[in-house]
């Protein structure tokens, strides 16, 4: 009898658990405030992409990582009809071509042809996007930095 009043306890403590879960999930969906977009006056705006690190890989291991930050420019009307900002794609664009490049050599950046690098960028971009969004893809930070060189 008592180990029917101890299981009859503990689905009671799980239905309630449930209950109240989703009784909390729902209420928090309700109240959430709508992700914020941003609003764009009119014009150019410029926005910066978040940092990204490309391993470089040489003779079979990781030699350093290219850290590199971007700022691109777009049509803000343009930028308003997208339904997924372009950030992400600038991203993935730029680390593809970094990742990808045979030609870069990451112990000697001096020679890497920016220009060719952000002209290319953007026009991959724009393709994905099937629209002209970007105007210029401009370089904020450019470095190698050694595997010797990264603090743990």
């Amino acid at each position: 009898m008592q180990i029917v009043r101890l299981l009859v306890a503990g689905v009671w403590a799980c239905i309630v658990t449930v209950g109240a879960s989703l009784a909390l999930s729902y209420w928090k969906e309700g109240h959430a405030a709508p992700a914020a977009k941003q609003d764009y006056a009119g014009g150019l705006v410029y926005e910066k992409t978040r940092v990204i690190n490309v391993p470089m890989i040489a003779d079979g291991s990781v030699q350093g990582y290219i850290v590199a930050q971007f700022v691109f420019t777009a049509d803000s009307t343009v930028l308003r009809q997208l339904p997924v900002p372009p950030e992400a794609f600038v991203v993935d664009e730029a680390f593809r071509k970094i990742y990808s490049d045979e030609n870069l050599d990451f112990k000697n950046l001096s020679r890497f042809d920016l220009a060719h690098f952000s002209r290319t960028v953007r026009e991959h971009v724009n393709k994905r996007l099937q629209a002209d969004v970007l105007q210029d893809v401009l370089v904020q930070d450019f470095n190698y930095v050694p595997k010797d060189q990264i603090r743990r």
